[in-house]
């Protein structure tokens, strides 16, 4: 699969403000965030994987590492850093969010071998993460990406562009001391 051309984009830059700490930290089944999610999008099929850090500094073993310093600014900067970074030969990527333990490396497959231009991981009927978005649209998807949102607008903006993939697994996200507790003892069930 890494001659699929697919680059993986993990988002982890932000400080968890409502959890105390950097959600990339965070330990879970004896593994960090940030280091599931890069096996997460490795798994699936992306090469390379690129992680947007901002409020931890870590190391990160199997990907490309890019700070960014505008991370305070929400996850539109970071979307925006990931995307400067992507290698020029990668003709789509891939983007999760580190908060997400419970999306399957099935999920990004599902979405690669869509063979769509676009495509989002649905859950129930429920358009959610990850994503997968062509080169040709990443500068509108830059150029959209504000505030606290990432792809949202360019996806809300182009309905007729966006094929929905269904997937298993549960995109539920880790914001407060009570869903770590409700979804660490979930990772250890089986699949």
């Amino acid at each position: 699969m890494k001659g699929s051309g697919v680059a993986g984009l993990l988002l982890a830059a932000g400080e968890g403000s409502r959890l105390g700490r950097p959600k990339a930290l965070l330990e879970l089944a004896g593994e960090r965030l940030v280091d599931r999610g890069v096996r997460l999008l490795e798994e699936g099929g992306c090469h390379p994987v690129v992680v947007v850090l901002g409020a931890a500094t870590v190391q990160v073993r199997g990907a490309v590492a890019v700070r960014n310093p505008d991370w305070r600014s929400g996850m539109g900067s970071s979307l925006r850093a990931g995307l400067a970074a992507l290698p020029a030969e990668s003709r789509a990527v891939v983007i999760a969010l580190v908060d997400q333990p419970l999306v399957r490396a099935e999920a990004v497959r599902a979405l690669i071998a869509s063979g769509a231009g676009v495509a989002v991981a649905t859950y129930g009927g429920r358009r959610r993460n990850p994503v997968l978005i062509e080169r040709r649209h990443f500068a509108e998807v830059a150029a959209l990406a504000r505030g606290d949102v990432g792809a949202r607008p360019f996806l809300a903006a182009h309905p007729e562009l966006v094929t929905e993939v269904p997937c298993a697994g549960d995109p539920a996200d880790i914001d407060t001391p009570g869903d770590l507790a409700r979804l660490e003892p979930r990772l250890l069930e089986p699949e």
